[in-house]
């Protein structure tokens, strides 16, 4: 393949939002037009077909990450599960504990509710990361106090990749009697997750990180886990979360975690060697090269990089072809420094000269190649 054959822009930006699977888009069609019943409409067939359609799907949702389908409630998407994870364990278990612990580089909506409950009065810790990113799981245990209620951390971050010791994490809030939340928006469908394993008792899920859906997420949470709902309504989903689900969606998240699920280590090995090879194909004509984040705790698909001498908004404005970031679509949107580069102590200069890279399982080598190739020829005019 030559470049002129390349679907031009080449789309490296996996982590902000992925395409919609086609056999994802096949399985909600026929709950977008003929099957448009309500699913809590229990007393004729068009409610029946829908419901039997979301109870698949919560099971296989359930399936992808080792929960029992009742243990799952659909959502709009991560930002709201991370909030009713949060604000809904916090509050069930005021005043008797008013303490929790997350950190510092979490996604911006972990920290605007961790903030939330600061001016509410509650007692909130924010562990520091090392400079690759990771938790010091000893600081955590000393943390923990009988006030603490809840635990918060992501699972893969969606910045710097790096993946946080969550068996670790889980055992050690299962043995202080705390509950474990984790933020798996970036990691549901590309690493194995296991919430038994794990000792994870809430879980937040992304439907548009995951090729299916914008606007559809889940939340696991665990059977005896008291969580209060965040707004009233008709009590659907356990009471735990209110209003009308639709359908098509819960039927798209279902097949994206099923597609995931079958496919993941394949795909995980191919993302593993497009990655070394974009690497590869950089480090060999740029010099002042850095990787950010660990390098062995890692999601492979996610390469977040340092170019020394370059300024990245200029970059990323003159790679007029190729779709990267200089951080998280949040940050990117306030026009604001990274956080999370800050918190592993990359200086205003390094931060400035940051890129994001996401490769998929849908990305190929000619675009890898073409990708690389273009970054190396606009560093060097830049530099």
């Amino acid at each position: 393949m030559t470049e002129k054959t390349l679907k031009l822009p080449i789309y490296l930006d996996y982590q902000a939002t992925t395409p919609l699977d086609p056999e994802v888009f096949d399985a909600m069609l026929p709950f977008l037009t003929e099957k448009f019943g309500n699913p809590h409409s229990v007393e004729h067939s068009y409610g029946w077909e829908a419901e039997a359609a979301v109870e698949f799907a919560r099971g296989q949702v359930a399936s992808l990450i080792g929960a029992i389908k009742e243990e799952i409630i659909f959502t709009s998407g991560a930002t709201e599960s991370n909030n009713l994870a949060i604000k809904g364990v916090a509050f069930a278990n005021h005043p008797a504990k008013n303490h929790i612990i997350t950190v510092n580089t979490e996604h911006e909506c972990v920290l605007g509710c961790s903030r939330s409950l600061e001016n509410m009065g509650f007692n909130v810790s924010y562990l520091e990361v090392d400079r690759l990113g990771m938790i010091d799981i000893d600081i955590l245990q000393d943390t923990i106090t009988d006030k603490t209620s809840l635990v918060s951390v992501m699972a893969i971050n969606n910045e710097i990749g790096v993946i946080q010791q969550l068996e670790a994490i889980g055992q050690i809030c299962k043995d202080r009697g705390v509950i474990f939340h984790t933020d798996a928006a970036q990691a549901v469908g590309k690493i194995r997750l296991d919430v038994d394993e794990m000792n994870i008792d809430v879980m937040s899920v992304s439907g548009h990180k995951l090729y299916a859906p914008k606007g559809i997420g889940a939340i696991y949470v665990r059977k005896g886990t008291h969580i209060i709902p965040l707004f009233d309504g008709g009590g659907q989903e356990r009471g735990i979360r209110s209003g009308t689900l639709s359908p098509a969606l819960c039927v798209g998240l279902g097949k994206a975690c099923n597609i995931a699920g079958n496919n993941m280590c394949k795909n995980l090995n191919y993302i593993k060697k497009l990655s070394q090879r974009f690497f590869d194909n950089l480090s060999s004509e740029l010099k002042y090269l850095k990787l950010n984040g660990c390098v062995l705790n890692r999601y492979p698909g996610n390469l977040n990089f340092t170019l020394l001498g370059v300024k990245s908004n200029l970059l990323v404005a003159d790679l007029r072809d190729i779709a990267i970031s200089t951080g998280s679509a949040c940050s990117s949107a306030k026009h604001q420094p990274s956080y999370v580069l800050k918190a592993i102590g990359l200086e205003k200069m390094q931060i400035e000269a940051s890129i994001r890279i996401g490769i998929s399982h849908v990305t190929d080598v000619d675009e890898i190649d073409y990708a690389a190739n273009h970054i190396i020829e606009c560093v060097k005019n830049l530099s």
